[in-house]
């Protein structure tokens, strides 16, 4: 797992420097900053007194990226001058056991440290934003998540991909950054483009490693501000120069400038193809791609319009995957979840912004049937979905936010929904948590006082509550003391809601799964968190909350005889 570690002062004031014990061959990543033109940033490394290697930048709008290899192993001073470098994150790792031991985190600057969030199990970066999950499958024996990353902030900004490796979903090890924006853009904080999103495919032939496909973005570039590029990494640690994988839009279909998110899959005809989110003027469309390349590197072909949905006010389809849900891939009789996020949407009915849907039907390689479809969460802070079939059947993950609550004035807390499977089930999609999910819960809390009506004390706000009703859509009211927001779960004759009152006093959205009647309720609660899971994930609901502590009581009120039980269990790592 990933440790931190704080400078120490030395005389002066200005000169800082820290020790860490280093392995033999150990990898050091600084980001350095100039404080003005004239005068170089500078870090050094050294042992026994000896300068080992230094770290330098000139640049003084956006930190610069240096590697250092220590040959040999033992405790190392790494010291610069705050007056003339501002450094924003120094971590070191093992080349050879990173995937199994993570980096070692050594230094974080002020404006990009992780919040203080004890006891919590979502996944959080080591330092600086994050947005959507990128490349998220299994490869190899561990199951890697990359990410929408700025490292140097804690807002958004140019776009890297960060990256982390798991053996349950739960447990993460935090790797080095994988993805960089070109050199041109690495110069300023200017928020101009970066590698954007993406997916992830093992190589062909048995090969080491994967290819990963990205959106690379660059604001005002002609003719085409967004293009496909591919990068391969032998070792799923470091990516290989990128390649130009689409260079344009398909021609005569009068497209907007978006055209991002690549997602590539293995096809039902075994062929690879390509999914890209995109937009005209009338609202977003879907866009496939294939290539007869067994290395998915080149010779991409458009056919067409895969989807398209012009409803909710949406711009451009973001961030578009499709899954097998009910047998093979090549199985004409397996339906498949078309999944996506709809851009500016705004619900008339709710206020609800920035939708998901999920569209289930009949996947030929060519062509997609829909035979029905449904909000994947009626929270809609689970937001850029993505999703690939592991051993047991498909599960995906996706941010925990919406691009309404972002604000350039505020530092966001950060974070992945808990990973969920996807189900097809009596005509509907379901997506409960993955089973690892009840492995955190550490110790029961409370059986009975909840369910006699009394206040619990949550302690730190990381619990899981589970409630059991007498009938589906038996009503009760599920009242939450957090210190930012009003915050409740309702089920009552019009369906299932979380409240939450915004913190600015502006109307909130109605965050609602109308008509739901569901028997039973999952409710997962963490630092800027609530998931709801009911009736198994036949309704799921996600939403972000304010700040950086956890809701600190619950209290049930329901009518004599609707709740037949209520158990919480207090959850950690």
């Amino acid at each position: 797992m990933t440790s931190h570690a704080s400078p120490s002062f030395l005389a002066d004031g200005s000169l800082k420097a820290l020790n860490a014990d280093l392995r033999a061959g150990a990898t050091i990543h600084a980001w350095l900053k100039a404080a003005d033109a004239e005068t170089p940033a500078e870090m050094t490394a050294s042992r026994d007194g000896k300068v080992i290697g230094r770290f330098t930048a000139r640049n003084t709008e956006e930190f610069e990226h240096s590697t250092l290899v220590v040959e040999n192993g033992g405790d190392t001073v790494l010291a610069y001058d705050a007056a003339t470098t501002a450094v924003s994150v120094v971590y070191a790792f093992s080349e050879g056991s990173v995937l199994n031991e993570g980096i070692r985190v050594l230094l974080c600057g002020e404006t990009n440290s992780p919040p203080a969030v004890p006891g919590s199990y979502h996944f959080r970066p080591p330092f600086g934003w994050m947005n959507d999950p990128n490349g998220f499958g299994r490869f190899g024996d561990q199951v890697h998540l990359f990410y929408q990353h700025y490292p140097h902030g804690l807002r958004w900004n140019t776009m890297h991909w960060g990256h982390a490796v798991s053996d349950d979903y739960l447990h993460w090890r935090h790797l080095p950054v994988f993805l960089f924006p070109s050199t041109e853009l690495s110069k300023r904080a200017d928020g101009r483009g970066g590698a954007f999103s993406g997916s992830a495919i093992p190589r062909s032939g048995g090969e080491p490693g994967i290819r990963v496909f990205f959106t690379e973005q660059v604001k005002d570039r002609e003719p085409e501000e967004q293009i496909q590029l591919t990068a391969v990494s032998e070792d799923l640690v470091t990516s290989d120069p990128a390649t130009l994988a689409l260079a344009e839009r398909p021609v005569g279909l009068d497209l907007t400038l978006d055209f991002r998110d690549p997602y590539v899959l293995k096809g039902p005809d075994g062929l690879w193809k390509m999914l890209v989110g995109s937009r005209d003027h009338a609202g977003g469309v879907i866009l496939l791609y294939e290539t007869a390349d067994p290395d998915a590197a080149a010779g991409w072909t458009f056919l067409g319009i895969l989807h398209r949905e012009d409803r909710f006010g949406m711009t451009a389809a973001e961030c578009p995957c499709i899954v097998p849900l009910d047998g093979p891939a090549d199985d004409p009789q397996t339906r498949w979840a078309l999944i996506f996020g709809l851009l500016t949407s705004r619900d008339p009915a709710t206020g609800r912004r920035n939708l998901t849907l999920a569209t289930v039907g009949r996947f030929d390689g060519r062509k997609f049937e829909k035979e029905f479809e449904q909000e994947l969460d009626f929270g809609t802070d689970a937001y850029a979905f993505q999703a690939f079939v592991d051993h047991a059947g498909p599960v995906g993950i996706a941010w925990l936010a919406n691009w309404t609550d972002i604000s350039k004035k505020t530092d966001f807390p950060t974070a992945m929904t808990l990973p969920r499977r996807l189900l097809l089930e009596s005509g509907t999609l379901r997506t409960p948590p993955v089973e690892k999910a009840t492995s955190l819960r550490q110790q029961p809390i409370d059986d009975h006082r909840l369910l006699s009506g009394e206040r619990v004390e949550l302690a730190n706000g990381a619990v899981e509550i589970v409630i059991a009703l007498s009938a589906p859509g038996a009503a009760f009211d599920l009242e939450f003391d957090h210190p930012e927001v009003e915050l409740g779960l309702r089920l009552d004759e019009e369906g299932l809601s979380i409240l939450c009152d915004a913190p600015d006093g502006k109307l909130p959205p109605r965050y609602i799964a109308a008509g739901a009647r569901p028997s039973t309720l999952r409710i997962f609660l963490d630092t800027g968190s609530i998931e709801v899971f009911a009736d198994d994930g036949r309704w799921t609901g996600t939403k972000r909350l304010s700040g950086f502590q956890g809701v600190r009581s619950a209290r049930l009120a329901a009518p004599e005889g609707n709740v037949t039980g209520a158990r919480l269990w207090q959850l950690a790592l």
